[in-house]
């Protein structure tokens, strides 16, 4: 029996191999959604943040000791957006990026910024839109498509910087198109790449008075209110209604059945998820069932009961919109409700 090779000479045998340079690349965010961009003292082109990964270190890691030595950052390396994989250029080697988002960063973090290894002269906060233009071509695709999977939650598969079949984010809607019409797609891939969306269910409730119940978020927008609710664990198999039970106790501590289904809303923003809302009726809670409100104090600050004078001041308009089908629905008898961002969707 051959004698095994010891971990040294296993050690000095991949070593030796071929690899392709690994490198990481920081999309830094501001709180407004603008991206950080660097001018360097090595290169005319602009740049993103962030360099070749070294020795032993992780992507994550490279790209964590990149910010510092570059910027003076030393802000977590957040998740990972897109992989570009290239094929070997003018130094002969192939590079495979990946893309993470790092941020976004709070005024005063992005004001503390500085060039403390003077590899960095300038750096600037430029709109999206903006910074794709001003990035040289080997560079922009990587942003765009790590844009996009922030966007939709999803991630990015490139080489040489276009989207290939399959990815989940990247592809622009007509060439996806155009994939699924070729026929030429493996199941895999058609799954991978199909827009998805984002499911929710909500509770409409109102006291002895008529006023809507609403509750008040700890996260996001504090000034903007919502009806109980959230989202749907579709992975878990949860159905609309059972979600809509489950949030109710989850967020006021009331556990009751919804009622009938009201409304389906479907919203969509360009570059964005599309979301679908599913709106039950709660029925009138009385003087005992509101004293039986217990808040999560995680997820929210308070709740209140308002009369429908006071909504356009508290939620967005599409809540509004949605709230006012929803009671009108309960009023008539009619529905379920078919809307489109809270107006009733065409031919509906």
């Amino acid at each position: 029996m051959p004698d095994r090779p010891s971990p040294d000479a296993v050690r000095e045998y991949y070593a030796a191999q071929p690899a392709p340079l690994v490198a990481a690349t920081g999309i830094v965010l501001d709180t407004r959604g603008r991206v950080l961009v660097l001018t360097t003292s090595y290169k005319a082109d602009l740049e993103l943040p962030g360099g070749t990964v070294e020795d032993t270190e992780t992507p994550e890691e490279g790209l964590a000791r990149e910010l510092k030595e570059e910027l003076d950052l030393g802000r977590p390396v957040g998740r990972l957006l897109a992989v570009d994989s290239r094929r070997p250029g003018v130094l002969g080697r192939s590079l495979v990026v990946h893309v993470h988002l790092v941020g976004p960063l709070a005024p005063e973090e992005a004001a503390a910024i500085s060039f403390p290894d003077g590899e960095i002269t300038e750096a600037r906060w430029l709109e999206p839109d903006e910074a794709c233009a001003a990035l040289p071509e080997r560079i922009a695709p990587r942003l765009r498509a790590g844009l996009a999977a922030l966007r939709t939650g999803s991630f990015a598969h490139l080489v040489d910087g276009v989207p290939q079949p399959g990815s989940p984010a990247g592809l622009e809607p007509a060439a996806r198109i155009a994939l699924e019409h070729a026929g030429n797609l493996g199941a895999a891939d058609h799954l991978a790449h199909r827009p998805k969306s984002l499911t929710s269910a909500s509770v409409l409730f109102t006291d002895t008075e008529g006023r809507i119940v609403l509750v008040q978020p700890a996260y996001g927008d504090a000034r903007r209110w919502h009806l109980p609710g959230g989202g749907i664990d579709s992975d878990l198999g949860e159905t609309p209604r059972a979600a809509a039970r489950r949030e109710v106790r989850e967020e006021i501590g009331l556990d009751l059945p919804p009622g009938r289904l009201l409304a389906v809303d479907w919203s969509h923003k360009r570059g964005r998820l599309a979301r679908v809302r599913f709106l039950y009726d709660g029925g009138v809670l009385d003087a005992p069932a509101l004293a039986r409100i217990r808040l999560a104090p995680d997820e929210l600050l308070q709740w209140r009961a308002v009369p429908h004078a006071e909504l356009p001041a508290l939620v967005k308009p599409a809540l509004r919109r949605r709230i006012e089908a929803c009671l009108t629905a309960r009023a008539t008898g009619a529905g379920p409700l078919e809307l489109r961002a809270g107006r009733p969707a065409d031919g509906g």
